[in-house]
Parts: structure tokens; sequence; C-alpha cells
């Protein structure tokens, strides 16, 4: 809510009984610290704003938009900036940010899906998780001018 944008859990762990985004939520905040102990994901899930979506082996929904490898190590054939990043949305496009979770990050089968990868720090500097979610979530806004 912070930076006006989405959430989706793709391929992600949850328990079978959990279901619905609020349920997901509800699970997820009753073990997490971040945002306001679970809050802020809870009001993104009960305004619509996250949806959880299974592994996606042969690409990405297309729903969510066009994806986006976020990474520190860029394929240079594939490699975009920010900026680039930022005139696709002035342009009217959806875009998928595809973030890793933990030290491996996006494992290689899902890292060659997307045509676009981009490197926040352009310098190829691997960030921590949330880390990373706040530094490309900021940079695109700040250079939408929101």
């Amino acid at each position: 809510m912070a930076f006006d944008m989405n959430l989706a859990l793709i391929g992600f762990p949850i328990p079978e009984e959990v279901r619905t985004p609020v349920e997901i939520a509800e699970w997820v905040a009753g073990t997490t610290s971040i945002g306001g102990h679970g809050d802020y994901f809870l009001e993104l899930a009960e305004k619509g704003r996250f949806n959880k979506f299974p592994y996606p082996s042969k690409g990405f929904p297309p729903q969510l938009g066009e994806p986006v490898l976020t990474t520190s190590k860029p394929d240079e054939k594939k490699k975009t900036s920010v900026s680039e990043v930022a005139e696709m949305v002035n342009g009217g496009r959806s875009i998928l940010l595809v973030f890793g979770i933990g030290p491996h990050g996006v494992p290689k089968d899902i890292a060659s899906i997307p045509k676009y990868h981009m490197d926040v720090t352009g310098g190829g500097f691997s960030l921590e998780t949330c880390t990373a979610l706040g530094a490309v979530c900021g940079a695109i806004s700040a250079t939408l001018g929101r």
C-alpha cells in the first residue's frame, strides 16, 4: 500500500486448509513481526490486492502483467533498468516484479521465464528479500513520481 502495488505469492508453500487471500494473510500475520505484525498484509488481502498462484512451471499468470525478474545477476540479453520499467508502467503496461525468497533466490527454471531482468542496485549487489522488496518498489515508485 505504501507504493500502491499489489502482491501475489507464487508457488509459496501454504497449508492446504488455508485457501482464501484473507485466510492466508491471517495465517501469515500469526507468524511475522514485519509490517505491523502482518496488519498491512491483512489490509492488502481485505482490499483484494493480494492473491496466490501455483508454481509457474510454464509461465506466470498473464493477468499479473509482464514479468520482470529482480536479480543481482541479470542476463545481459534481458537486462533492463528501473527507469525502463517505470516507462512500461507509465505507458499503461502492468508489470509483475518477481522476487526470490531465501539464500538461493529464484529457481533457474523460473528465472528463465521473464524477458526482462532488473538489478535495482546497478552494481550486482545481492539484497536480503525484504530489503529487495522495499528497494525495488521504492525505486520504481520514486521514478514514477509517486
